[in-house]
């Protein structure tokens, strides 16, 4: 008879039966916690009891790397309060259990000269445009979490932290990221890419005409931002550091702290403040550093001669140069994110649609049939 219980005792722990709680008689079962892709976000179980009876509630919560967002949960048993809500409650079915919290990349847009990317949540990349330079060859490019277009030329954040680049003539070696590692984020000039790293520290190759590739000693940066012959980085503690052209005052940025975002543009540089108030220096000739009254603001992005913000409503403002007609944002609404080129102004919907204004000479405005979902 022993024998026997051992054996039924087997199977039910392999089953995911974990036993009876304080000799009630109550069968319990076994609650795994897992993220697809790995990776790219992490479920936790918040009521940390297991193993549960069935039917009991237990609160989940999914949390997503830097560039994924929660796409939903998953079980093959069991019953969610809310399979779409990060943070939900989930019924414990009679048998073990895995519950999977999915991810997908958010969707964001790049904007340059001539030429606009797009980032789907799939990690695959779109562009339209001037195409002369092979800039909009990303078709084959999978396991993206970010783009950011230089002039004539694309580059790509993979999930594993590699670059890939495509485009240009690439006569300063502003492609030439083969072989990085570790990379978090990648910013694009003129003929320079810059890449910041896991451990904080900055790398950069392609024009170094003004030093703006001399970036060797930076540590303790968060963000990067490439200008046309300028790099800036944003250090831990908010102040922010710049190196390169200066003939605008672009780079003079020593006094700045607080700053939770920097944009580098053609001559002008922003920096936002977690308060939602925004901070501009350099070329001011069209007005694109007059950014002193604006308020709300979640992001900022700096153009040629203009400047863009998304407000925290999803409106945007926009100041500068509005000859393409690229600052005529003002019926915008529900907006995500926002990208200014040279002359033209892209805008993610929270569909994953895409809209623009101002100049479309290479065509780099046919975006209307864009789905980055």
């Amino acid at each position: 008879m022993n024998r026997i219980c051992i054996v039924l005792l087997t199977l039910a722990l392999i089953a995911g039966m974990v036993g009876c709680s304080g000799g009630s008689g109550v069968v319990k079962y076994s609650l795994t916690m897992a993220a697809s892709p790995a990776g790219q976000g992490t479920a936790t179980d918040l009521t940390n009891a297991s193993p549960y009876a069935a039917g009991s509630g237990v609160g989940i919560k999914a949390v997503a790397a830097a560039g994924y967002r929660f796409a939903g949960w998953t079980a093959p048993a069991g019953g969610f309060a809310d399979s779409t809500a990060a943070q939900t409650t989930f019924t414990m079915p009679a048998q073990g259990v895995t519950v999977m919290a999915s991810f997908e990349h958010i969707p964001m847009v790049a904007a340059d000269l001539t030429h606009t990317v797009g980032l789907k949540a799939d990690g695959t990349v779109v562009a339209v445009g001037d195409n002369s330079q092979w800039q909009c060859n990303v078709t084959g490019w999978m396991n993206i979490v970010q783009v950011t277009a230089g002039y004539e030329y694309t580059v790509g954040l993979k999930a594993d932290g590699t670059v890939v680049a495509v485009g240009g003539d690439n006569y300063y070696g502003q492609c030439n990221v083969t072989g990085w590692t570790d990379i978090i984020q990648v910013s694009t000039g003129s003929a320079h890419t810059v890449g910041l790293k896991a451990d904080g520290t900055v790398v950069a190759v392609g024009d170094n005409d003004f030093g703006q590739c001399n970036v060797t000693g930076w540590t303790n940066i968060v963000q990067v931002s490439a200008g046309s012959y300028y790099t800036v980085g944003r250090y831990s503690n908010g102040t922010v550091v710049a190196l390169g052209q200066n003939g605008e005052g672009q780079c003079n940025v020593a006094g700045w702290t607080g700053i939770i975002q920097v944009a580098a543009g053609y001559e002008h540089t922003l920096g936002r403040y977690s308060n939602g108030t925004v901070v501009a220096v350099g070329l001011n000739d069209y007005g694109q550093c007059n950014v002193a009254g604006w308020t709300d603001i979640v992001q900022v992005s700096a153009g040629m001669w203009h400047t863009v913000g998304l407000k925290a409503d999803g409106t945007v403002v926009a100041v500068g140069d509005n000859y393409w007609g690229q600052c005529n944002v003002a019926d915008w609404r529900r907006i995500t994110r926002v990208a200014a080129g040279y002359g033209y102004t892209v805008g993610l919907t929270p569909y994953d649609t895409v809209v623009v204004v101002g100049d479309n000479s290479y065509g780099q405005c046919n975006v209307a049939g864009w789905y980055l979902n």
